[in-house]
């Protein structure tokens, strides 16, 4: 058979309120690489996170930290950076995104509208 086995990636727990996968469940995954995200320019940076589309939004001097959880192949994030925007791929498929205090940061979509990071 061409081609080569692909091992498993194990899945964290599903949250039993939600049906999703929590911030303390994927932490619990463990195997934690974290990237720091920084906005040094001086108007917005949106940070996309794939592979599920959760967009933030980052206002000059602000930093957050990307981390992924569980296996990866070669690298744990792939990167692409565009004017006013970075998109990083956790190639593990689970991350989180976290302030300085190690808090869970929401995406854009989740926070109430006039919340910033």
């Amino acid at each position: 058979m061409p081609g080569r086995w692909r091992r498993a990636r194990p899945q964290p727990p599903l949250d039993p309120g939600t049906g999703g996968f929590s911030f303390a469940a994927l932490k619990a995954m463990g195997n934690p690489m974290p990237l720091l995200v920084q906005n040094d320019g001086d108007a917005l940076l949106e940070l996309f996170l794939e592979p599920f589309g959760q967009d933030y939004l980052l206002h000059p001097g602000e930093a957050v930290t990307v981390t992924s959880y569980g296996r990866w192949d070669r690298y744990p994030f792939e990167t692409i950076h565009e004017p006013n925007r970075i998109t990083i791929l956790a190639t593990s498929c689970f991350a989180t995104v976290s302030d300085a205090g190690g808090n869970e940061v929401p995406p854009a979509n989740r926070r109430p509208p006039g919340v910033h990071q």
